[in-house]
């Protein structure tokens, strides 16, 4: 059976990102590698407008965003930039389980003249911290088991004050082949041109997210694809409030 037929189920492919022997230095050349094409497919414009949204119904103080397993920290520091280019006060912070990611996220951040704090943590196995209105995460479902995903969704709902937003590669013959083509034309690391089609065996259909949000708990969420490639979970905690789950 070619890849292209075994796309019709999800194949959880192991990525080379996800191992923790990776030389640091190919680990650092894959972050960049991710940011570019994060920036090329404009990763933080999927979760800007609903975001946005937000920010601008609540004045007089910054938006709190976390974004969970933030790799090189590019998405929430874009959407920081987004925040000071439009006049809305956006604080993004980021985490996740790699001190290299985070170390990299940190100093970009410093670079940009971004006020995040980045930090390692790993949501697997621990709560996430509270007091943000925005909990994020992008390209990172599709590298967990099923039910690691719902408790992913679940402790990015409980410390979300307000709205959980979830931007992931969809599962489909014409991402995989679009994720390939990107993975060579925008970077020489041999871990994205690997990883990028793997990643596509191993994603969700909007669908297939759609049902473990609702396994989570995150009664009234909604999944609709994006371009380039991917798909957009939102879940607010007015549509658990309109929505409450049957006792």
């Amino acid at each position: 059976m070619s890849v292209l037929s075994a796309l019709a189920r999800r194949e959880r492919i192991p990525e080379l990102m996800d191992d923790p022997a990776l030389d640091p230095v190919e680990h650092r050349r894959a972050l960049d590698g991710l940011a570019r094409i994060n920036r090329v497919s404009g990763s933080a414009e999927v979760l800007w407008k609903p975001l946005a949204a937000l920010a601008r119904g609540r004045p007089g103080r910054p938006l709190r965003v976390l974004d969970v397993a933030c790799g090189s920290g590019d998405v929430p520091v874009g959407l920081w930039a987004k925040g000071k280019n439009t006049g809305l006060a956006i604080a993004a912070d980021g985490c996740d389980i790699s001190p290299t990611a985070v170390a990299i996220a940190s100093r970009g951040a410093a670079a940009a003249g971004a006020p995040g704090r980045f930090f390692v943590h790993d949501v697997i196995r621990a709560p996430l911290p509270t007091g943000y209105d925005v909990v994020t995460c992008s390209l990172f479902l599709h590298h967990l088991s099923d039910e690691d995903v719902v408790t992913v969704l679940r402790r990015m709902a409980d410390a979300a004050g307000a709205l959980v937003l979830v931007n992931d590669l969809a599962r489909s013959r014409f991402n995989y082949v679009a994720v390939w083509l990107a993975s060579h034309a925008l970077t020489r690391s041999r871990v994205v041109r690997y990883d990028g089609p793997a990643s596509v065996r191993s994603a969700f259909t909007p669908r297939e997210a759609l049902a473990l949000a609702d396994r989570a708990g995150l009664t009234g969420a909604t999944a609709t694809r994006r371009w380039p490639c991917r798909y957009l979970l939102q879940w607010s905690r007015d549509s658990e409030i309109r929505n409450p789950k049957p006792e």
